[in-house]
């Protein structure tokens, strides 16, 4: 008979920048789980909106967009990474600007968008474990999860990770215009009314400021071992 022990599921919650990606690929790829970039789904509808000149303050019309987009998550040709493709582009890069990341908070404040996404998101709670990456993982999507994380870094030291990530790209950006687009992101989606950015209950806090990629991966990989 099948085993009825539910799948595990090791959330990391945290805000723009903190890392949460970065970390939880590379935590799924060493504990060989599955792995769902949360972020990546609402930035490709606010991409898809985008596209389709769709004004964000505008629920019922956003709504359509995030029932009809074409979302899908393919790996590159060598295989190492994986490529959004919405509505049958490529959109890879331009879901990472800060630009998409603000659409992305914009659209993620509509709660029929998110009911909408919340399906896709249980869908992939497959054996032999998920690491899910997001803002409500940990609070409403998983909250049965057994090992939660919440993960953040100082504004300042977020617009620098970010500013280094987009001039390897050739994007032309500034610290400063970064880092005022990240408090300000930071404040919508604590304040949001639905699903507001915050640490799940029981979760393991861990701030990244001056500590390296490996140290973080290190501190969450031991919540998931020791238990």
């Amino acid at each position: 008979m099948p085993s009825k022990t539910p799948v595990p599921v090791l959330t990391i919650d945290g805000p723009s920048g903190s890392g949460k990606g970065t970390v939880s690929r590379l935590v799924a790829d060493r504990l060989g789980w599955h792995l769902l970039d949360s972020g990546a789904l609402y930035r490709a509808v606010g991409y898809a909106a985008s596209m389709a000149d769709i004004d964000l303050t505008d629920p019922e019309a956003v709504t359509r967009c995030a029932q009809s987009a074409k979302i899908r998550f393919r790996p590159n040709d060598e295989g190492s990474d994986t490529r959004v493709w919405v509505n049958g582009l490529d959109a890879t890069d331009e879901i990472r600007t800060e630009t998409c990341g603000a659409a992305a908070s914009a659209v993620a404040a509509i709660p029929a968008v998110r009911e909408i996404l919340k399906a896709k998101q249980l869908a992939m709670r497959k054996r032999p474990g998920l690491v899910a990456d997001g803002r409500d993982m940990g609070t409403v999507i998983f909250p049965d999860a057994p090992f939660k994380v919440f993960l953040t870094a100082s504004a300042a030291e977020r617009a620098k990770r970010r500013y280094k990530q987009l001039k390897e790209k050739g994007l032309s950006v500034t610290i400063s215009g970064l880092q005022r687009e990240i408090e300000a992101r930071d404040e919508r989606d604590a304040s949001r009314p639905v699903a507001p950015l915050r640490p799940a209950e029981g979760a393991l806090l861990v701030d990244s400021t001056g500590m390296s990629i490996e140290e973080v991966v290190a501190r969450v990989i031991a919540l998931v071992h020791t238990d």
